[in-house]
């Protein structure tokens, strides 16, 4: 009986996905610097870099694969690091950002609403700043 238990509720923890995979709404604001109910490139850039650098544990001015925990794949960072250091720099970090960002921005208005920060792309770029 615990085990049928134990793994309905794994399945459905799966199915449900992680928390953080939805928009929260307060995060949203957290990033919306000046209140317009919209994210924009400075808004959504400057929380990256702050959120790299809180990545950056060992404050080496770079994230690899294990300190990117999940965000980006091996296969991810390959094609985000030109250098091929299995590394990502700050500037590489922030193209793929801006790459998600792009992705996320379906009306091409320079800006993200709740709408499409709740698209697959829009959580996307929501893993890369929180």
């Amino acid at each position: 009986m615990f085990g049928r238990w134990l793994v309905l509720t794994l399945a459905a923890s799966l199915l449900s996905g992680p928390a953080s995979a939805a928009p929260r709404e307060s995060s949203v604001r957290t990033f919306d610097t000046d209140n317009d109910g919209t994210l924009d490139h400075i808004e959504v850039r400057k929380a990256a870099t702050t959120f790299f650098a809180r990545l950056d544990p060992d404050h080496d001015g770079t994230l690899d694969l294990r300190e990117l925990r999940g965000r980006l794949n091996a296969r991810e960072i390959a094609a985000a690091d030109p250098d091929h250091d299995g590394t990502l720099t700050v500037n590489e970090y922030l193209a793929v950002v801006e790459q998600r960002f792009k992705a996320a921005d379906q009306d091409h208005d320079g800006t993200l609403d709740a709408n499409e920060l709740r698209s697959p792309a829009g959580r996307a770029l929501l893993q890369l700043l929180q």
